[in-house]
């Protein structure tokens, strides 16, 4: 071999090098700028989250004239950093009619101002947090409505005889949760309230949801037709349901109320069985669906403690929840309107303290 063809060789050789070194250093690149989008990428899906929340300060505006606050204790198997609450806690869940926006509006929220809370739920958490019960209040019940102060200054008078999903009307989230602590004597230590859009986006961001019906429902209201059965609904078609009245029983609220228990538990059971960890997309979907929605208390109010408490409730499942309904009876005053029946419901809010 001439020297020539040693260099020839030497060059090809350095050539290739480069070549490999090049193509290193633009992978290298592509790499960086991957985990730098990721990363921006994750910034901004946990600032748009966080940001779809809102709150209200719940605590600030009714001060200290509550029930006492239940006792938590951090969890033993959590880190001494961050440890995870397992005391037993009440959450008093709101699902809205808001009357505002066109996605509200077709759903049947109406062409009216304002909202109505026309689903009530108390859910209970067993210290543990691996049983809950969930109290439905009839919005039919009347109440004394206590007097509620207003975000913009003064408060409302006291009502008598009051239905009480108006409570919420007059004076929204804070005078709802004034009313449920009146009616129970039980301190309602988080509020979460989601409207008709947000639920009907968070079915459909889960597939959907399974429910299966004891009788026929025929509802001109909430546009409901259903064969007695098992059926996967839509969210449109899940948040009809919960909207039923008139299609089945006798029309009461108290028909209503069982639909949406059966449908609380479905979904729990939905999202048990969707694996979303495996699927980025599909929890963000979730995610944005539920947050966009959502009203909370200012405990509440971030990604990072509605994360703690979902954390807190992963021994929970369906089967260990109860669902039941405020013991009722007919008022005297109004056969259309309902009173709690005592003393059973004072012995139900009583177990739950």
């Amino acid at each position: 071999m001439t020297a020539d063809d040693a260099n020839d060789g030497a060059g090809n050789a350095g050539r290739r090098r480069g070549r490999r070194s090049t193509a290193l250093r633009a992978a290298g690149l592509t790499l960086t700028g991957a985990l730098v989008l990721g990363i921006a990428a994750a910034g901004w899906a946990y600032w748009h989250l966080n940001n779809n929340i809102q709150s209200v300060d719940i605590n600030s505006a009714l001060g200290d004239d509550r029930p006492p606050r239940a006792v938590t204790t951090p969890s033993p198997s959590a880190s001494a950093a961050a440890p995870l609450p397992t005391g037993s806690l009440n959450i008093l869940v709101l699902g809205s009619d808001s009357r505002s926006g066109e996605e509200n509006q077709a759903l049947g929220g109406g062409d009216s101002e304002g909202a109505r809370s026309d689903t009530a739920m108390v859910v209970h958490l067993d210290a543990g947090r691996t049983k809950a019960t969930v109290v439905s209040i009839p919005r039919d019940t009347l109440v004394t409505r206590p007097s509620c102060p207003l975000s913009s200054g003064g408060s409302t008078a006291v009502a008598y005889n009051a239905m009480f999903n108006s409570a919420y009307s007059v004076g929204g989230p804070v005078c709802a949760v004034k009313t449920v602590e009146s009616l129970t004597g039980v301190r309602m230590d988080h509020y979460v309230e989601i409207d008709f859009s947000g639920f009907a986006k968070l079915v459909n961001a889960l597939g959907g949801v399974t429910v299966t019906t004891d009788e026929d429902i025929d509802d001109d209201d909430s546009h409901l037709t259903l064969r007695a059965g098992t059926h996967h609904l839509d969210g449109d078609q899940a948040l009809a349901l919960a909207r039923t009245r008139h299609g089945i029983g006798d029309g009461s609220d108290l028909g209503r109320i069982g639909l949406q228990q059966k449908l609380v538990k479905a979904l729990l059971e939905q999202i048990a069985s969707t694996n979303l960890l495996t699927d980025p997309a599909g929890l963000y979907e979730v995610a944005d669906s539920f947050t966009g929605s959502l009203t909370t208390d200012t405990g509440l109010d971030s990604l990072t403690e509605l994360m703690r408490l979902g954390q807190s409730l992963k021994g929970l499942s369906s089967s260990q929840m109860t669902t039941v309904t405020m013991p009722v009876v007919t008022a005297p005053s109004n056969p259309n309107r309902v009173v709690a029946k005592e003393p059973e419901a004072s012995d139900l809010w009583k177990s739950l303290r």
